[in-house]
Protein backbone atom coordinates (compact mmCIF):
# COMPACT_ATOMS: atom_id res chain seq x y z
CA UNK A 1 0.00 0.00 0.00
CA UNK A 2 1.22 3.23 -0.81
CA UNK A 3 1.39 6.38 1.63
CA UNK A 4 0.95 9.62 0.72
CA UNK A 5 3.69 11.45 3.05
CA UNK A 6 1.72 14.07 5.28
CA UNK A 7 3.24 17.34 6.31
CA UNK A 8 5.19 17.40 9.41
CA UNK A 9 2.23 19.45 11.33
CA UNK A 10 -1.03 17.71 11.87
CA UNK A 11 -3.96 19.86 10.15
CA UNK A 12 -7.42 19.52 11.19
CA UNK A 13 -9.53 17.09 9.13
CA UNK A 14 -11.19 13.45 10.08
CA UNK A 15 -9.94 9.80 9.58
CA UNK A 16 -12.31 8.27 7.01
CA UNK A 17 -14.95 5.75 9.14
CA UNK A 18 -14.25 7.66 12.50
CA UNK A 19 -16.01 9.25 14.82
CA UNK A 20 -14.97 13.17 15.73
CA UNK A 21 -14.62 13.62 19.49
CA UNK A 22 -13.94 17.33 20.40
CA UNK A 23 -13.17 18.30 23.92
CA UNK A 24 -15.06 21.63 24.20
CA UNK A 25 -12.44 24.57 25.96
CA UNK A 26 -14.57 25.58 29.78
CA UNK A 27 -15.12 29.15 27.93
CA UNK A 28 -16.99 27.27 25.44
CA UNK A 29 -20.65 27.72 24.92
CA UNK A 30 -22.80 25.13 24.89
CA UNK A 31 -25.11 26.45 21.98
CA UNK A 32 -21.25 25.52 19.83
CA UNK A 33 -20.80 23.20 17.35
CA UNK A 34 -18.19 20.61 18.63
CA UNK A 35 -16.09 20.56 15.34
CA UNK A 36 -13.13 17.41 15.31
CA UNK A 37 -9.94 18.77 16.37
CA UNK A 38 -8.00 16.85 13.76
CA UNK A 39 -7.95 13.96 11.24
CA UNK A 40 -5.63 12.51 8.67
CA UNK A 41 -5.95 11.30 5.09
CA UNK A 42 -6.64 6.81 4.93
CA UNK A 43 -4.09 4.54 3.49
CA UNK A 44 -3.70 5.13 -0.16
CA UNK A 45 -4.09 1.51 -2.56
CA UNK A 46 -1.21 1.87 -4.89
CA UNK A 47 -1.52 3.42 -8.54
CA UNK A 48 -2.79 1.57 -10.89
CA UNK A 49 -2.29 2.39 -14.93
CA UNK A 50 -3.97 4.94 -16.60
CA UNK A 51 -7.89 3.45 -17.93
CA UNK A 52 -7.25 -0.06 -16.06
CA UNK A 53 -10.14 0.16 -13.73
CA UNK A 54 -13.80 0.40 -14.59
CA UNK A 55 -16.45 2.37 -12.55
CA UNK A 56 -18.36 0.70 -10.24
CA UNK A 57 -22.07 0.65 -11.06
CA UNK A 58 -23.58 3.33 -8.54
CA UNK A 59 -26.81 0.83 -8.58
CA UNK A 60 -24.73 -1.71 -6.65
CA UNK A 61 -23.73 0.87 -3.84
CA UNK A 62 -25.58 1.87 -0.87
CA UNK A 63 -25.31 5.44 0.15
CA UNK A 64 -22.93 5.96 2.73
CA UNK A 65 -24.38 7.42 5.86
CA UNK A 66 -22.26 10.74 7.37
CA UNK A 67 -20.77 10.79 10.93
CA UNK A 68 -19.54 14.42 10.88
CA UNK A 69 -20.87 16.57 13.69
CA UNK A 70 -24.00 18.55 12.90
CA UNK A 71 -26.87 20.30 15.35
CA UNK A 72 -29.50 18.58 16.13
CA UNK A 73 -33.23 19.75 15.64
CA UNK A 74 -36.00 18.71 13.75
CA UNK A 75 -34.28 18.51 10.42
CA UNK A 76 -32.35 15.22 9.73
CA UNK A 77 -30.08 14.66 7.14
CA UNK A 78 -32.59 12.86 4.44
CA UNK A 79 -34.31 15.13 1.97
CA UNK A 80 -38.08 14.73 2.99
CA UNK A 81 -36.84 15.59 6.83
CA UNK A 82 -35.25 18.86 5.46
CA UNK A 83 -38.19 19.74 3.50
CA UNK A 84 -41.51 18.44 5.86
CA UNK A 85 -40.50 21.42 8.92
CA UNK A 86 -39.59 24.07 6.58
CA UNK A 87 -41.48 26.96 5.77
CA UNK A 88 -42.92 28.09 2.48
CA UNK A 89 -40.26 30.39 1.74
CA UNK A 90 -37.99 32.51 2.62
CA UNK A 91 -39.52 36.64 2.97
CA UNK A 92 -36.37 38.34 2.35
CA UNK A 93 -35.64 36.24 -0.79
CA UNK A 94 -38.84 37.13 -1.88
CA UNK A 95 -38.27 40.92 -0.74
CA UNK A 96 -34.86 40.87 -2.47
CA UNK A 97 -34.88 39.77 -6.08
CA UNK A 98 -31.79 40.98 -7.44
CA UNK A 99 -28.24 40.17 -6.66
CA UNK A 100 -24.79 40.02 -7.68
CA UNK A 101 -22.45 37.44 -7.98
CA UNK A 102 -18.69 38.00 -6.76
CA UNK A 103 -17.48 34.65 -8.57
CA UNK A 104 -13.43 36.00 -8.24
CA UNK A 105 -10.64 33.72 -7.35
CA UNK A 106 -6.92 33.44 -8.22
CA UNK A 107 -8.74 31.49 -11.38
CA UNK A 108 -8.88 34.99 -12.96
CA UNK A 109 -5.22 35.46 -13.51
CA UNK A 110 -5.77 33.64 -16.70
CA UNK A 111 -7.65 36.60 -17.72
CA UNK A 112 -9.32 33.83 -20.41
CA UNK A 113 -12.75 32.78 -18.17
CA UNK A 114 -14.04 30.09 -16.11
CA UNK A 115 -11.72 26.42 -15.07
CA UNK A 116 -8.40 27.74 -15.82
CA UNK A 117 -6.80 25.93 -13.24
CA UNK A 118 -8.45 22.63 -14.97
CA UNK A 119 -7.10 23.83 -18.20
CA UNK A 120 -4.43 25.32 -18.23
CA UNK A 121 -3.16 21.23 -18.41
CA UNK A 122 -4.99 20.87 -21.67
CA UNK A 123 -3.48 21.75 -24.59
CA UNK A 124 -6.41 22.68 -26.75
CA UNK A 125 -7.49 25.48 -24.66
CA UNK A 126 -6.32 28.79 -24.60
CA UNK A 127 -5.84 28.80 -20.88
CA UNK A 128 -2.78 26.51 -21.57
CA UNK A 129 -0.97 29.03 -23.97
CA UNK A 130 -2.10 32.03 -21.50
CA UNK A 131 -0.39 29.79 -18.75
CA UNK A 132 3.03 29.28 -20.63
CA UNK A 133 3.13 32.86 -21.42
CA UNK A 134 2.56 34.19 -18.49
CA UNK A 135 4.33 31.35 -16.10
CA UNK A 136 5.83 28.91 -17.75
CA UNK A 137 5.48 25.09 -18.74
CA UNK A 138 2.94 23.59 -16.28
CA UNK A 139 5.32 20.46 -15.78
CA UNK A 140 7.82 22.93 -13.72
CA UNK A 141 4.98 25.65 -12.97
CA UNK A 142 1.80 24.58 -12.38
CA UNK A 143 -1.32 26.04 -10.39
CA UNK A 144 -0.04 25.66 -6.74
CA UNK A 145 2.86 28.62 -7.59
CA UNK A 146 -0.59 30.70 -9.47
CA UNK A 147 -1.90 30.48 -5.93
CA UNK A 148 1.40 31.75 -4.17
CA UNK A 149 1.90 34.69 -6.59
CA UNK A 150 -1.77 35.94 -6.71
CA UNK A 151 -2.19 39.21 -5.20
CA UNK A 152 -5.46 41.33 -5.62
CA UNK A 153 -4.44 44.53 -3.85
CA UNK A 154 -7.08 46.42 -5.36
CA UNK A 155 -9.54 44.08 -4.15
CA UNK A 156 -12.14 46.79 -1.89
CA UNK A 157 -15.34 44.51 -0.47
CA UNK A 158 -16.47 47.60 1.02
CA UNK A 159 -16.53 49.94 -1.83
CA UNK A 160 -17.79 47.48 -4.31
CA UNK A 161 -20.58 45.87 -1.89
CA UNK A 162 -21.65 50.16 -1.90
CA UNK A 163 -21.33 49.99 -5.87
CA UNK A 164 -23.66 47.22 -5.73
CA UNK A 165 -26.08 48.16 -3.81
CA UNK A 166 -26.18 51.63 -5.34
CA UNK A 167 -26.63 49.71 -8.69
CA UNK A 168 -29.97 47.72 -7.14
CA UNK A 169 -28.76 44.59 -5.73
CA UNK A 170 -29.96 43.38 -2.75
CA UNK A 171 -28.15 40.17 -1.86
CA UNK A 172 -24.46 38.72 -3.24
CA UNK A 173 -22.99 35.59 -4.25
CA UNK A 174 -20.22 35.19 -2.25
CA UNK A 175 -17.15 32.78 -3.70
CA UNK A 176 -16.01 30.05 -1.03
CA UNK A 177 -14.12 27.51 -3.30
CA UNK A 178 -14.51 27.11 -6.42
CA UNK A 179 -13.39 23.62 -7.82
CA UNK A 180 -9.70 24.59 -7.87
CA UNK A 181 -10.05 23.42 -4.00
CA UNK A 182 -8.97 26.84 -3.05
CA UNK A 183 -10.59 28.07 0.14
CA UNK A 184 -11.20 32.16 -0.04
CA UNK A 185 -11.13 32.54 3.99
CA UNK A 186 -9.24 31.23 6.83
CA UNK A 187 -10.23 27.88 6.69
CA UNK A 188 -9.93 25.29 9.41
CA UNK A 189 -9.85 22.23 7.59
CA UNK A 190 -8.21 23.29 3.68
CA UNK A 191 -4.53 24.54 3.99
CA UNK A 192 -4.26 25.98 0.83
CA UNK A 193 -6.04 28.88 1.73
CA UNK A 194 -6.01 32.41 0.95
CA UNK A 195 -4.79 33.29 4.14
CA UNK A 196 -1.96 31.17 4.30
CA UNK A 197 -0.89 31.62 0.45
CA UNK A 198 -1.19 34.24 -1.74
CA UNK A 199 -2.65 37.46 -0.07
CA UNK A 200 -2.67 36.54 3.32
CA UNK A 201 -6.14 37.97 3.58
CA UNK A 202 -9.23 36.32 4.62
CA UNK A 203 -11.27 37.42 1.78
CA UNK A 204 -14.57 35.96 2.79
CA UNK A 205 -14.28 37.55 5.91
CA UNK A 206 -14.10 40.38 4.56
CA UNK A 207 -17.18 40.75 2.34
CA UNK A 208 -19.21 39.21 4.99
CA UNK A 209 -18.26 42.35 7.28
CA UNK A 210 -18.84 44.86 4.58
CA UNK A 211 -22.29 43.26 3.06
CA UNK A 212 -23.52 42.80 7.21
CA UNK A 213 -22.55 46.59 7.33
CA UNK A 214 -24.33 47.72 4.29
CA UNK A 215 -27.72 46.02 5.31
CA UNK A 216 -27.71 43.25 2.75
CA UNK A 217 -27.57 39.49 2.41
CA UNK A 218 -25.12 36.89 1.06
CA UNK A 219 -24.56 33.51 0.74
CA UNK A 220 -21.12 31.10 0.16
CA UNK A 221 -20.76 29.32 -2.76
CA UNK A 222 -18.92 26.09 -2.64
CA UNK A 223 -18.02 24.07 -5.64
CA UNK A 224 -15.42 21.94 -4.18
CA UNK A 225 -17.34 18.24 -4.65
CA UNK A 226 -16.28 18.39 -8.45
CA UNK A 227 -12.01 18.57 -7.11
CA UNK A 228 -11.01 14.81 -7.13
CA UNK A 229 -12.16 14.06 -10.38
CA UNK A 230 -11.66 17.78 -11.99
CA UNK A 231 -7.97 17.95 -11.13
CA UNK A 232 -6.86 15.03 -13.04
CA UNK A 233 -5.69 17.36 -15.35
CA UNK A 234 -2.37 18.07 -13.80
CA UNK A 235 -1.61 14.04 -13.59
CA UNK A 236 -1.53 14.37 -17.33
CA UNK A 237 1.41 15.21 -19.66
CA UNK A 238 2.18 16.61 -22.90
CA UNK A 239 1.82 14.07 -25.79
CA UNK A 240 3.97 16.07 -28.40
CA UNK A 241 6.32 18.70 -28.30
CA UNK A 242 9.57 19.13 -26.35
CA UNK A 243 7.64 18.78 -22.91
CA UNK A 244 6.16 15.29 -24.50
CA UNK A 245 5.94 12.58 -21.45
CA UNK A 246 6.70 15.16 -18.99
CA UNK A 247 3.84 14.96 -16.24
CA UNK A 248 2.63 18.12 -15.13
CA UNK A 249 3.03 19.35 -10.88
CA UNK A 250 0.43 16.61 -10.12
CA UNK A 251 3.11 14.14 -9.91
CA UNK A 252 4.50 16.11 -6.75
CA UNK A 253 1.97 15.11 -4.71
CA UNK A 254 4.10 11.43 -4.65
CA UNK A 255 7.33 13.24 -4.24
CA UNK A 256 8.99 14.24 -1.43
CA UNK A 257 8.09 18.24 -0.29
CA UNK A 258 11.00 18.59 1.92
CA UNK A 259 12.91 21.94 1.48
CA UNK A 260 10.46 23.07 -0.91
CA UNK A 261 8.41 26.20 0.09
CA UNK A 262 5.09 24.09 -0.22
CA UNK A 263 6.23 21.54 2.06
CA UNK A 264 3.90 22.80 5.16
CA UNK A 265 1.05 22.65 2.42
CA UNK A 266 0.75 19.06 1.96
CA UNK A 267 -0.28 19.05 -2.44
CA UNK A 268 -2.42 16.03 -2.24
CA UNK A 269 -4.93 19.11 -0.17
CA UNK A 270 -4.73 21.33 -3.78
CA UNK A 271 -4.46 18.42 -6.55
CA UNK A 272 -6.10 15.46 -4.52
CA UNK A 273 -4.82 11.81 -5.91
CA UNK A 274 -4.18 10.32 -9.68
CA UNK A 275 -7.52 8.69 -9.97
CA UNK A 276 -6.33 8.55 -14.13
CA UNK A 277 -7.00 4.30 -13.51
CA UNK A 278 -10.53 4.63 -13.49
CA UNK A 279 -11.76 4.61 -17.15
CA UNK A 280 -13.24 7.57 -18.16
CA UNK A 281 -11.10 9.72 -16.50
CA UNK A 282 -9.13 11.36 -19.40
CA UNK A 283 -11.71 11.37 -21.89
CA UNK A 284 -14.40 13.34 -20.66
CA UNK A 285 -14.51 17.00 -21.57
CA UNK A 286 -16.69 18.63 -18.79
CA UNK A 287 -17.33 15.62 -16.37
CA UNK A 288 -17.60 11.99 -16.34
CA UNK A 289 -21.11 10.63 -16.63
CA UNK A 290 -21.57 8.17 -13.86
CA UNK A 291 -19.72 5.38 -11.62
CA UNK A 292 -17.94 4.68 -8.09
CA UNK A 293 -14.55 4.64 -7.57
CA UNK A 294 -14.22 1.64 -6.20
CA UNK A 295 -10.74 1.13 -5.13
CA UNK A 296 -11.02 4.29 -3.10
CA UNK A 297 -13.63 4.38 -0.85
CA UNK A 298 -12.09 4.85 1.99
CA UNK A 299 -10.67 8.15 0.92
CA UNK A 300 -14.31 8.91 -0.40
CA UNK A 301 -15.70 9.13 3.13
CA UNK A 302 -12.83 11.29 4.31
CA UNK A 303 -13.12 13.38 0.88
CA UNK A 304 -16.38 13.49 1.09
CA UNK A 305 -16.57 14.63 4.99
CA UNK A 306 -13.62 16.73 4.49
CA UNK A 307 -15.59 18.96 1.88
CA UNK A 308 -18.60 19.04 4.48
CA UNK A 309 -16.47 20.16 7.30
CA UNK A 310 -14.90 23.08 5.09
CA UNK A 311 -18.57 24.26 5.17
CA UNK A 312 -19.37 23.99 8.45
CA UNK A 313 -16.61 25.72 9.19
CA UNK A 314 -17.45 28.41 7.10
CA UNK A 315 -21.43 28.71 8.54
CA UNK A 316 -19.79 28.87 11.61
CA UNK A 317 -17.44 31.53 11.22
CA UNK A 318 -20.18 34.10 8.63
CA UNK A 319 -23.30 32.73 9.38
CA UNK A 320 -24.53 33.62 5.92
CA UNK A 321 -27.87 33.98 4.62
CA UNK A 322 -27.77 30.88 2.08
CA UNK A 323 -25.16 28.25 1.55
CA UNK A 324 -25.02 26.79 -2.51
CA UNK A 325 -23.89 23.64 -3.92
CA UNK A 326 -22.38 23.50 -7.49
CA UNK A 327 -23.55 20.45 -10.02
CA UNK A 328 -25.66 19.04 -12.53
CA UNK A 329 -27.65 16.32 -11.04
CA UNK A 330 -29.45 15.92 -8.12
CA UNK A 331 -27.52 16.39 -5.32
CA UNK A 332 -23.93 16.60 -4.88
CA UNK A 333 -22.20 12.74 -4.14
CA UNK A 334 -24.98 10.78 -6.18
CA UNK A 335 -22.50 8.66 -8.50
CA UNK A 336 -23.81 10.76 -11.31
CA UNK A 337 -22.32 13.51 -13.96
CA UNK A 338 -20.82 16.00 -11.35
CA UNK A 339 -21.48 13.56 -7.81
CA UNK A 340 -19.33 11.02 -10.00
CA UNK A 341 -17.42 8.87 -7.13
CA UNK A 342 -19.18 8.17 -4.72
CA UNK A 343 -23.05 8.29 -3.01
CA UNK A 344 -23.22 9.44 0.27
CA UNK A 345 -26.03 12.29 2.14
CA UNK A 346 -22.95 14.31 3.20
CA UNK A 347 -24.85 17.25 1.36
CA UNK A 348 -28.20 16.02 3.31
CA UNK A 349 -26.48 16.25 6.40
CA UNK A 350 -24.64 19.73 6.10
CA UNK A 351 -28.07 21.31 5.06
CA UNK A 352 -30.05 20.01 7.92
CA UNK A 353 -27.26 20.78 10.15
CA UNK A 354 -27.64 24.54 8.63
CA UNK A 355 -31.31 24.77 8.92
CA UNK A 356 -31.47 23.24 12.77
CA UNK A 357 -28.62 26.32 13.77
CA UNK A 358 -30.59 28.72 12.11
CA UNK A 359 -33.22 27.49 14.65
CA UNK A 360 -30.46 27.87 17.73
CA UNK A 361 -29.39 31.30 16.59
CA UNK A 362 -31.62 32.84 14.90
CA UNK A 363 -34.87 31.76 16.25
CA UNK A 364 -36.19 30.90 12.87
CA UNK A 365 -35.30 29.11 9.54
CA UNK A 366 -34.32 32.24 7.52
CA UNK A 367 -31.86 30.86 5.58
CA UNK A 368 -31.70 27.94 2.66
CA UNK A 369 -29.85 26.05 0.93
CA UNK A 370 -29.15 25.94 -3.43
CA UNK A 371 -28.97 22.75 -4.20
CA UNK A 372 -28.54 23.07 -8.44
CA UNK A 373 -31.30 20.89 -10.43
CA UNK A 374 -32.83 19.28 -7.25
CA UNK A 375 -36.26 18.42 -8.20
CA UNK A 376 -39.68 20.62 -7.34
CA UNK A 377 -41.71 20.23 -4.79
CA UNK A 378 -39.76 19.77 -1.95
CA UNK A 379 -39.72 22.94 0.38
CA UNK A 380 -36.32 23.73 1.89
CA UNK A 381 -34.14 23.80 -1.19
CA UNK A 382 -34.08 26.57 -4.01
CA UNK A 383 -32.68 26.02 -7.84
CA UNK A 384 -30.92 27.93 -10.07
CA UNK A 385 -31.00 27.99 -14.01
CA UNK A 386 -27.36 28.82 -15.28
CA UNK A 387 -27.25 31.21 -18.11
CA UNK A 388 -31.13 30.75 -19.17
CA UNK A 389 -34.78 30.94 -17.58
CA UNK A 390 -37.62 28.25 -17.37
CA UNK A 391 -40.26 28.69 -20.09
CA UNK A 392 -43.07 29.97 -17.98
CA UNK A 393 -43.96 31.16 -14.96
CA UNK A 394 -42.10 28.69 -12.17
CA UNK A 395 -44.29 28.82 -8.50
CA UNK A 396 -43.38 25.43 -7.69
CA UNK A 397 -39.94 26.09 -5.36
CA UNK A 398 -37.65 29.37 -5.16
CA UNK A 399 -35.45 29.82 -7.74
CA UNK A 400 -32.59 32.23 -9.00
CA UNK A 401 -31.94 32.59 -12.62
CA UNK A 402 -27.58 33.53 -12.50
CA UNK A 403 -25.54 34.43 -15.45
CA UNK A 404 -22.30 36.11 -15.91
CA UNK A 405 -21.32 39.04 -17.54
CA UNK A 406 -18.89 37.79 -20.33
CA UNK A 407 -18.13 34.96 -18.15
CA UNK A 408 -17.56 33.78 -14.52
CA UNK A 409 -13.60 34.38 -14.43
CA UNK A 410 -12.40 37.09 -16.08
CA UNK A 411 -11.83 37.78 -19.40
CA UNK A 412 -10.43 39.72 -22.22
CA UNK A 413 -13.26 41.47 -24.20
CA UNK A 414 -16.17 41.57 -22.14
CA UNK A 415 -19.03 43.51 -23.65
CA UNK A 416 -20.26 45.46 -20.44
CA UNK A 417 -24.41 46.20 -21.26
CA UNK A 418 -26.54 46.95 -18.99
CA UNK A 419 -29.61 46.69 -21.49
CA UNK A 420 -28.22 42.87 -21.52
CA UNK A 421 -28.65 42.81 -17.29
CA UNK A 422 -31.93 44.36 -17.10
CA UNK A 423 -33.47 42.02 -19.42
CA UNK A 424 -32.13 39.21 -17.97
CA UNK A 425 -33.61 40.31 -14.44
CA UNK A 426 -37.02 40.49 -16.14
CA UNK A 427 -37.00 37.53 -17.58
CA UNK A 428 -36.58 36.09 -14.72
CA UNK A 429 -38.86 38.17 -12.11
CA UNK A 430 -41.68 38.06 -14.69
CA UNK A 431 -41.61 34.17 -14.21
CA UNK A 432 -41.45 34.51 -10.65
CA UNK A 433 -37.70 33.79 -10.05
CA UNK A 434 -35.18 35.90 -8.77
CA UNK A 435 -31.57 37.28 -10.30
CA UNK A 436 -28.27 37.10 -9.67
CA UNK A 437 -25.77 38.52 -12.20
CA UNK A 438 -21.91 37.94 -12.17
CA UNK A 439 -19.77 41.30 -12.00
CA UNK A 440 -16.33 40.05 -13.29
CA UNK A 441 -13.32 41.12 -11.58
CA UNK A 442 -9.81 41.90 -13.08
CA UNK A 443 -6.63 39.38 -11.40
CA UNK A 444 -5.72 42.23 -9.50
CA UNK A 445 -8.98 42.97 -7.83
CA UNK A 446 -9.90 46.33 -9.62
CA UNK A 447 -12.71 46.76 -11.54
CA UNK A 448 -12.77 47.82 -15.78
CA UNK A 449 -14.04 51.65 -16.23
CA UNK A 450 -16.87 50.05 -18.47
CA UNK A 451 -18.01 48.05 -15.78
CA UNK A 452 -18.26 50.37 -13.32
CA UNK A 453 -20.59 52.34 -15.55
CA UNK A 454 -22.69 49.76 -16.42
CA UNK A 455 -22.91 49.25 -12.59
CA UNK A 456 -24.11 52.73 -12.48
CA UNK A 457 -26.90 52.39 -15.50
CA UNK A 458 -28.31 49.57 -14.14
CA UNK A 459 -28.66 51.29 -10.77
CA UNK A 460 -29.88 54.42 -12.61
CA UNK A 461 -33.11 51.99 -14.22
CA UNK A 462 -33.32 50.32 -10.67
CA UNK A 463 -34.15 53.84 -9.10
CA UNK A 464 -37.03 54.18 -11.88
CA UNK A 465 -38.24 50.93 -11.94
CA UNK A 466 -37.35 49.16 -8.50
CA UNK A 467 -41.19 49.15 -7.26
CA UNK A 468 -42.30 46.20 -9.91
CA UNK A 469 -39.17 44.26 -8.68
CA UNK A 470 -38.61 44.23 -4.82
CA UNK A 471 -40.90 41.74 -3.57
CA UNK A 472 -42.71 40.80 -6.71
CA UNK A 473 -44.53 37.92 -7.78
CA UNK A 474 -45.56 36.70 -11.46
CA UNK A 475 -48.75 37.90 -12.56
CA UNK A 476 -51.21 35.20 -14.71
CA UNK A 477 -49.02 35.13 -17.60
CA UNK A 478 -45.03 36.37 -17.97
CA UNK A 479 -45.13 38.47 -21.05
CA UNK A 480 -46.60 38.78 -23.93
CA UNK A 481 -45.23 39.62 -27.93
CA UNK A 482 -46.77 40.38 -31.50
CA UNK A 483 -44.64 37.09 -32.75
CA UNK A 484 -45.30 33.59 -32.30
CA UNK A 485 -43.11 32.01 -30.89
CA UNK A 486 -42.80 35.01 -28.57
CA UNK A 487 -39.60 37.13 -28.84
CA UNK A 488 -36.51 36.16 -26.01
CA UNK A 489 -33.48 36.96 -24.48
CA UNK A 490 -31.51 34.68 -25.92
CA UNK A 491 -29.82 32.20 -23.58
CA UNK A 492 -26.09 32.07 -22.81
CA UNK A 493 -23.06 34.38 -21.01
CA UNK A 494 -24.42 38.63 -20.94
CA UNK A 495 -23.21 40.99 -23.51
CA UNK A 496 -24.10 42.08 -26.92
CA UNK A 497 -25.92 39.70 -28.13
CA UNK A 498 -28.89 40.11 -25.79
CA UNK A 499 -28.94 43.87 -25.83
CA UNK A 500 -29.28 43.63 -29.42
CA UNK A 501 -32.06 41.75 -29.70
CA UNK A 502 -34.83 42.54 -31.96
CA UNK A 503 -37.64 43.76 -29.54
CA UNK A 504 -40.51 45.76 -30.32
CA UNK A 505 -42.95 47.94 -28.56
CA UNK A 506 -45.78 45.19 -28.71
CA UNK A 507 -43.35 43.21 -26.49
CA UNK A 508 -44.11 43.49 -22.98
CA UNK A 509 -42.68 41.72 -19.23
CA UNK A 510 -45.05 41.95 -16.36
CA UNK A 511 -44.40 41.51 -12.77
CA UNK A 512 -47.36 41.85 -9.46
CA UNK A 513 -45.54 44.22 -7.05
CA UNK A 514 -45.71 44.52 -3.54
CA UNK A 515 -48.00 47.19 -3.54
CA UNK A 516 -50.48 44.91 -5.50
CA UNK A 517 -49.99 47.19 -8.36
CA UNK A 518 -49.43 44.96 -12.25
CA UNK A 519 -46.12 46.72 -14.00
CA UNK A 520 -45.62 46.57 -17.79
CA UNK A 521 -42.56 46.82 -18.94
CA UNK A 522 -42.20 47.70 -22.78
CA UNK A 523 -38.81 45.88 -23.45
CA UNK A 524 -37.96 48.40 -25.94
CA UNK A 525 -38.81 52.47 -25.86
CA UNK A 526 -41.60 54.03 -27.45
CA UNK A 527 -41.83 57.40 -29.48
CA UNK A 528 -43.79 59.88 -28.00
CA UNK A 529 -47.20 59.71 -29.18
CA UNK A 530 -46.85 55.95 -29.97
CA UNK A 531 -49.93 54.06 -29.38
CA UNK A 532 -48.87 50.87 -27.18
CA UNK A 533 -51.46 47.86 -27.31
CA UNK A 534 -51.01 45.47 -24.24
CA UNK A 535 -53.73 42.46 -25.28
CA UNK A 536 -53.54 40.51 -21.65
CA UNK A 537 -55.10 43.28 -19.88
CA UNK A 538 -58.42 43.21 -21.72
CA UNK A 539 -61.55 43.80 -20.26
CA UNK A 540 -62.49 40.31 -19.52
CA UNK A 541 -58.85 39.56 -18.11
CA UNK A 542 -58.78 43.04 -15.34
CA UNK A 543 -60.62 45.55 -14.50
CA UNK A 544 -58.20 48.96 -14.92
CA UNK A 545 -58.33 51.62 -12.81
CA UNK A 546 -55.52 53.76 -13.47
CA UNK A 547 -52.08 54.00 -15.60
CA UNK A 548 -48.95 55.70 -14.76
CA UNK A 549 -45.58 55.94 -16.62
CA UNK A 550 -42.48 55.23 -14.30
CA UNK A 551 -40.21 58.32 -13.55
CA UNK A 552 -42.53 60.51 -15.41
CA UNK A 553 -45.39 62.86 -13.88
CA UNK A 554 -46.98 63.49 -17.11
CA UNK A 555 -50.25 61.85 -17.74
CA UNK A 556 -50.89 58.90 -19.34
CA UNK A 557 -54.02 58.35 -22.32
CA UNK A 558 -55.35 55.09 -22.05
CA UNK A 559 -58.69 53.19 -22.69
CA UNK A 560 -59.22 49.51 -22.27
CA UNK A 561 -61.57 47.84 -24.20
CA UNK A 562 -62.71 43.82 -24.54
CA UNK A 563 -59.85 42.86 -26.36
CA UNK A 564 -56.78 45.12 -24.90
CA UNK A 565 -55.70 48.03 -23.02
CA UNK A 566 -54.75 51.17 -25.76
CA UNK A 567 -52.13 53.35 -23.73
CA UNK A 568 -50.91 56.72 -25.79
CA UNK A 569 -47.31 57.66 -25.06
CA UNK A 570 -46.78 61.02 -23.37
CA UNK A 571 -43.76 62.84 -24.70
CA UNK A 572 -41.69 62.09 -21.59
CA UNK A 573 -41.74 58.62 -22.06
CA UNK A 574 -38.62 59.06 -24.64
CA UNK A 575 -36.76 59.97 -21.53
CA UNK A 576 -37.02 56.15 -20.21
CA UNK A 577 -34.16 54.08 -20.36
CA UNK A 578 -33.68 50.56 -21.47
CA UNK A 579 -37.79 50.03 -20.78
CA UNK A 580 -40.28 51.81 -20.88
CA UNK A 581 -42.21 50.88 -17.62
CA UNK A 582 -46.34 51.22 -16.68
CA UNK A 583 -47.81 51.27 -12.92
CA UNK A 584 -51.24 49.88 -13.54
CA UNK A 585 -53.66 49.41 -10.82
CA UNK A 586 -56.44 46.74 -11.73
CA UNK A 587 -59.65 45.86 -9.21
CA UNK A 588 -59.26 41.92 -10.39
Amino acid sequence: MRHLRIATFVFPLLMAGAVAHATPSPAMAPDTLLLPETLVLPPLPDTFPAASVPLGDRRDYAEVKSDFPMWKGPFGPTWDSISAPYPEEVAWLRQAKFGFWVHFGPQAVGECGDWYARRLYQRDYPAYKAHLKKYGHPSQVGYKDVLRTWNPEHLDPEAYTRLFYEAGARYLFILGVHHDNYDLWNSRYQPWNSVNIGPHRDLLGEWAAAIRAQGMHFGITFHHEYTWWWWQTAFECDSTGPYAGVPYDGRLVYESAEGRWWEPYPLQWLYGINLREYKTMDEFVNRPEEGIFTRHQDYACWYTTQWALRIEDAIEKYDPDFIYTDGNTLQPFCGIRTGTGTRSNAAQRVIASYYNRALKKHGEVDVFSIVKFHPAGRRGIVTTFENTVPKGIKRDQMWIGEVPVGDWFYAEGIDYNAVSVVRYLLECVSRDGNCAVNIPIRPDGSLDSACVDMLHEIGAWMQVNAAGIYGSRAWRVWGESPLTPATMTPRGKLGRRQAEVPFTTGDFRFTLGADSALYAYCMQVPRAGETLVIRSLSRETAQVKAVSLMGSDAPVEWRQTRNALILSCPAEVEQCRITATFRIEVSR
